[in-house]
């Protein structure tokens, strides 16, 4: 039996839903030992109504359940942080979302990393608009967002972790980003089920470090988390 969607039940009282996802949201950082500030809370939760009202009119996702849009997009996009936070080390990390759409994981990892310099980039401009507007309304000057093309991007822009999620294969995700990755720089594409027939599809100069299986409260299906480097990296 699979289990019911995190929070958001239907209720008389018009503050219910948002308490309803401020417990799902404390309830699966404690899972993931994701301690969250106060603060980064709020403007998750202000990030999933903007982008429940942004999709109304220009279809930033397929989900319309806000209980789906909370479970399958911002909880799943907060499972990464862990994994982020042991390969940073302590570290500020520049951090390139490929394909971020409305902002996933890009927003959510600048929201709660207000250390990480986060760039999403899309090449729908109504996309890139509504992460520039979240940039705006919930004050995060650590969070750009770019209209366009990743392989556009000028030469000198170089990221520490260039991550995607449902982006492109592998082989196009890392072929189209190869120029923007910095020296000792690492891909991390979120994936459903461990794409092994895509990882055999690389080429010679990339290769699969680790396959790391993710559990995200509340969703029963199967996540991991791709790493890859170019060949003599470290």
């Amino acid at each position: 039996m699979q289990p019911e969607p995190m929070g958001l039940e239907p209720s008389a009282d018009p503050a219910a839903p948002e308490a309803a996802a401020r417990a799902a949201i404390a309830g699966a950082a404690q899972q993931l030992g994701l301690p969250l500030e106060p603060a980064a809370i709020d403007r998750l939760i202000a990030y999933l109504a903007l982008m429940q009202r942004w999709n109304r009119v220009y279809n930033l996702t397929a989900l319309r359940d806000p209980a789906q849009m909370l479970s399958h997009h911002l909880i799943d996009c907060l499972a990464v942080l862990p994994a982020l936070r042991r390969h940073a080390q302590g570290r500020p990390l520049r951090i390139l979302d490929v394909g971020s759409g409305g902002g996933l994981p890009g927003v959510v990892l600048a929201i709660v990393q207000g250390d990480w310099s986060v760039t999403c980039i899309d090449a729908v401009a109504k996309k890139a608009g509504f992460v520039r507007q979240v940039a705006g309304e919930l004050a995060l000057p650590n969070l750009r967002s770019v209209h366009g093309r990743v392989e556009a991007l000028p030469a000198d822009a170089r990221f520490d972790v260039i991550v995607s999620r449902a982006f492109a294969s592998l082989v196009d995700f890392t072929t189209l980003s190869r120029t923007q990755l910095a020296p000792d720089g690492v891909w991390l594409a979120m994936k459903g089920r461990a794409p092994d027939d895509e990882a055999a599809a690389l080429g010679p100069g990339v290769s699969v470090f680790h396959v790391e299986p993710l559990r995200v409260p509340g969703l029963p299906e199967q996540r991991c988390l791709v790493w890859l480097r170019p060949h003599g990296g470290r």
